[in-house]
């Protein structure tokens, strides 16, 4: 399994950004799918989560209100969305399904 997060940029605080992350080797419609971010000097922390089909969708308290998490299983993409980004936000973040890990996507979010 591969994964491969794109879409990761210098935003201003109350900014917006899209991340992707496209799967590889993977049974990618039966799989739940998870965004996790990692800001500096501090732990991987979970973000958002996709089911299969319905695609319920969950979102932590953090997020809650300021993300959108979607997938694409024709194309095999999982997709964020964040908005009203702050400063507090600048990390690297990846995707994961079950044990696999993508190499993550740099955000940063200052003037």
């Amino acid at each position: 399994v591969r994964l491969v997060e794109s879409g990761g940029d210098l935003v201003q605080p109350g900014g917006s950004l899209s991340l992707s992350c496209k799967a590889f080797g993977l049974a990618f419609s039966g799989s739940e799918m998870k965004w996790y971010r990692q800001r500096p000097r501090k732990a991987r922390e979970w973000v958002a989560s996709i089911s299969k089909r319905p695609s319920i969708r969950t979102y932590s308290d953090a997020v809650k209100g300021r993300a959108f998490i979607s997938r694409a299983d024709a194309e095999s993409t999982v997709y964020l969305r964040m908005n009203e980004l702050t400063p507090e936000e600048t990390a690297v973040y990846y995707c994961n399904v079950g044990g696999w890990w993508g190499q993550g996507t740099q955000v940063s979010v200052f003037e």
